[in-house]
């Protein structure tokens, strides 16, 4: 998760201030081990809070249903080259992305 946050601070505007929505997995909570950049503030989801409250379930959902709906795959491979096609696919369209995990709450105010 280390390394994750410090792409996300790298990406931060200066002067701006990033709040990523986590659900409750064990690799997101603190727990003293975790190194959270000072431009980052981590925002953890209650328990059991319903999955569409977390933005990136919204991305999951996309790729499913655009690139990973339907299929039956022959070999273990196959499942990987699929989603690497998938998550390749989608990290070529940043306006998908924001459009798919942006809150009208969480914006900015110009």
């Amino acid at each position: 998760m280390d390394p994750h946050l410090g792409e996300i601070a790298k990406e931060v505007s200066p002067g701006a201030h990033a709040v990523p929505v986590l659900d409750g997995a064990g690799r997101h909570r603190t727990g003293g081990a975790l190194q959270v950049p000072a431009n980052i503030s981590l925002l953890h989801l209650p328990p059991y809070a319903p999955e569409e409250l977390s933005p990136v379930e919204n991305l999951w959902a996309s790729l499913r249903s655009n690139k990973l709906a339907n299929r039956v795959f022959d070999a273990h491979d196959a499942i990987l080259d699929a989603c690497r096609d998938a998550w390749t696919w989608l990290m070529h369209q940043p306006e998908r992305i924001a459009a798919l995990a942006s809150r009208p709450w969480a914006r900015v105010n110009d």
